[in-house]
C-alpha cells in the first residue's frame, strides 16, 4: 500500500459482522459511522438459544439486502467504497464464513484491500466510537453472551489479559438463568426487566470471588437452578410467578458484583485511571450504574459503548478495521475463519499476565 496516511484517513469502509445471529453491515468514513443495519433473526426464540444452522442460513438470505440497506442509509454507491471488512472470529463457524466469504468477493470485484477484523476488538474499542484514538493505556472490561475478558489496552498492537471467566460467559449466565426461571430468549433483557419489581431477599446464590482477575459464573446458575428443583414440581408455575421478579433481582446483584469486583481491583492495582465496558451485557443499566459508582470512587474515567455499538453489529467492525487500514494492516484473501479467535495471542499482541 503506497498511499499516504492522509489518503487512508479518507478511506471509507464497507463492514459486515455475522459472528452470531445477528447479520449486520456498517459503513464507516474517515472514522465517522455513516450507516449501521442489523437484522436480528427472532426465529431463535422458539428455541430459546441460538441453532447454528438456522442462523448460517439466515446470513444467506439476508445479506445482500442488509450490505444494500447499508449503502443506501449512508449515501455512498458502492464505486466508492475503498475497503471491505468482516468479522473473522470468533463465532460460530458456518456464520462467519458467510460473512468472510462475501467480503472477499466483494473487496476482489471491487479491487479494494480487505481486513478481517477479530470479533472482541469490535467490542473492545467501541466505547471510544467517534474519538480520534482510545485513552491508551486504558482497562477493557468486555462482558458478552460469548466472552467475559478483563485486558490492559495498552496500544492498537500491544494489551494483555488480567483474567477471563473461566467457564460460563455472563451473558450466557443471563441466558441459562431466564431459561431455567422460564423467560423468554434472549435472557439478558428478561431478568433486567423482571428484576425492576423484585426485591433481592435471595442471600444464598453463591458470588464466587477468585483469586487475581478472572470470572467464574457457573456456581451461580446451579445454585438458581437447585433451588428451583427444591420447589414441588405441581407447585413452580404459582412459585415462579410470585416470586420469579425477586430471584431476578437477586440473580442480577449477584452477576453484577461478581463482574466489577475483579475491576476494581484492577483499577487499584493497576493505577491506570481509563476504563471501557462493552459487550451485550453492558446494556444491562444496573450494570452501568454499578460501575460508574466503582470508578467515581477509585476517581477512574468510565467510557461505555452506546446503545447502538453494545450487542453485535458491524460499525464496530468497520471502525477498527479503518484504524488498522491507518497503520497499514490489511489482511490476505487466505485469511480463513477462527470460531475460536483470542484477544491476546502469544507471541503477536501481548500475552497472559501472571496473577495469584
Amino acid at each position: 500500500m503506497g498511499a499516504s496516511r492522509n489518503a487512508f484517513s479518507r478511506m471509507t469502509v464497507l463492514a459486515l459482522e455475522t459472528s452470531c445471529d445477528d447479520t449486520a453491515a456498517a459503513v464507516v468514513a474517515e472514522g465517522r459511522i455513516l450507516s449501521n443495519i442489523v437484522s436480528s433473526q427472532l426465529a431463535h426464540r422458539d428455541w430459546g438459544g441460538v441453532v447454528p444452522e438456522v442462523a448460517s442460513r439466515a446470513h444467506q438470505r439476508y445479506v445482500v439486502p442488509v450490505v444494500r440497506n447499508a449503502l443506501e442509509a449512508a449515501n455512498v454507491e458502492v464505486r466508492a467504497i475503498d475497503a471491505v471488512a468482516c468479522t473473522y472470529g470468533p463465532g460460530l463457524v458456518g456464520s462467519l464464513l458467510v460473512g468472510l466469504s462475501f467480503a472477499k468477493g466483494m473487496a476482489v470485484a471491487l479491487g479494494v484491500p480487505f481486513v478481517g477484523v477479530n470479533h472482541l476488538d469490535g467490542h473492545l474499542y467501541s466505547p471510544y466510537a467517534g474519538k480520534a484514538e482510545p485513552p491508551f493505556p486504558f482497562l477493557a472490561l468486555v462482558v458478552s453472551g460469548g466472552h467475559t475478558e478483563l485486558l490492559v489496552v495498552e496500544g492498537w498492537n500491544s494489551r494483555y489479559r488480567l483474567g477471563r471467566t473461566r467457564d460460563d460467559a455472563a451473558g450466557e449466565a443471563f441466558d441459562k438463568v431466564a431459561k431455567i426461571l422460564g423467560f423468554p430468549y434472549p435472557g439478558g433483557p428478561a431478568i433486567e426487566t423482571a428484576a425492576r419489581s423484585g426485591t433481592r431477599n435471595y442471600r444464598a446464590f453463591p458470588r464466587a470471588d477468585l483469586e487475581g482477575y478472572d470470572y467464574s459464573f457457573s456456581g451461580i446458575k446451579t445454585s438458581v437452578l437447585y433451588h428451583l428443583n427444591s420447589v414441588e414440581p405441581a407447585e413452580r408455575p404459582d412459585y415462579l410467578e410470585r416470586h420469579g421478579p425477586d430471584l431476578a433481582a437477586s440473580f442480577q446483584a449477584a452477576m453484577i458484583q461478581m463482574i466489577l469486583s475483579p475491576l476494581r481491583r484492577a483499577i487499584i492495582d493497576t493505577g491506570i485511571e481509563n476504563v471501557a465496558i462493552s459487550g451485550g451485557v453492558s446494556a444491562n443499566a444496573e450494570l452501568r450504574l454499578s460501575a460508574s459508582e466503582v470508578c467515581r470512587a477509585l476517581g477512574a474515567d468510565l467510557a461505555i459503548a452506546p446503545a447502538e455499538l453494545r450487542t453485535d453489529n458491524a460499525a464496530m467492525i468497520g471502525l477498527v478495521a479503518y484504524y488498522l487500514i491507518q497503520t497499514g494492516q490489511t489482511s490476505p484473501l487466505s485469511l480463513n475463519v477462527d470460531p475460536s479467535a483470542q484477544l491476546v495471542q502469544q507471541g503477536q499482541i501481548g500475552q497472559d499476565a501472571k496473577t495469584g
